[in-house]
C-alpha cells in the first residue's frame, strides 16, 4: 500500500478512492455527493421500516450498513462532508434511537407488544365480588357462631366466621374481612 501527497498537505491512499469512484459512480465528485447523501435517507428509511416491521435488529444492521457506506462516499466526495455525514449518524442516529423508544409505545403495534394485544382492550373489566360490598355492613346472627354460623344481612343469609368469641343467635355483628364466599365478623358493642 503506498501513500500520496495530495493538494495542500492531503493523504491518500492509492487505488482505494480511484476504486470506490469508480464502483460508485464513476468519477464523478457530484456523483459521489448524491450517492452518500442518497444512501444517509435509504439508511434512514431502513430504521423507520424496522419500527413497524420485526426482523430481530438485521434491518437495524443494514441500516448501519448503508449508512456508513454513505459516509464513506461523503468522505470521498469532500473531508467536510464526510465529518458532517459521521456527525449526522453519529449523533442523529441515537437520537432517532431515543426518539422510537419514547415514540414506540404509542403506536398501534407498540401498544399490541405491551399491553398484550387490541383484545385486551375489548375485554369487560373485571366484575367486583360482590361479597365485598358487604365489608363494615352489619347484620344479625341466624345461628350461633362456634365460631361458624350464618348471618343474615339486608335479609340475605351468608356463611360467617366469628373472628372473636361465641356469638348467640340474635345478636348484631359487623362483617371485617371475607374471604371467598365467607364473611368474618365480629360483635357489634
Amino acid at each position: 500500500m503506498r501513500v500520496e501527497g495530495g493538494v495542500g498537505g492531503e493523504m491518500r491512499m492509492a487505488g482505494w478512492g480511484r476504486w470506490c469512484r469508480g464502483a460508485i459512480v464513476g468519477a464523478s465528485m457530484e456523483g459521489l455527493l448524491l450517492w452518500g447523501l442518497l444512501l444517509l435517507g435509504v439508511a434512514l428509511l431502513i430504521v423507520l421500516v424496522d419500527l413497524f416491521v420485526p426482523t430481530g435488529g438485521l434491518l437495524a444492521i443494514t441500516s448501519l450498513t448503508v449508512a456508513i457506506a454513505g459516509v464513506v462516499c461523503l468522505f470521498l466526495h469532500d473531508t467536510r462532508w464526510g465529518l458532517a455525514g459521521t456527525g449526522l449518524v453519529l449523533v442523529g442516529g441515537p437520537a432517532l434511537f431515543a426518539l422510537g423508544i419514547k415514540v414506540f409505545p404509542h403506536t398501534p403495534m407498540g401498544r399490541k407488544l405491551i399491553l398484550g394485544g387490541e383484545e385486551a382492550d375489548e375485554r369487560p373489566p373485571p366484575a367486583a365480588d360482590p361479597m365485598l360490598a358487604l365489608l363494615g355492613r352489619e347484620g344479625v346472627v341466624v345461628t350461633d357462631l362456634r365460631p361458624v354460623g350464618v348471618v343474615r344481612i339486608d335479609g340475605v343469609k351468608h356463611d360467617a366466621v366469628s373472628q372473636t368469641r361465641l356469638v348467640r343467635a340474635g345478636e348484631g355483628v359487623r362483617v371485617v374481612s371475607v374471604e371467598g364466599p365467607t364473611l368474618k365478623v365480629r360483635p357489634v358493642a
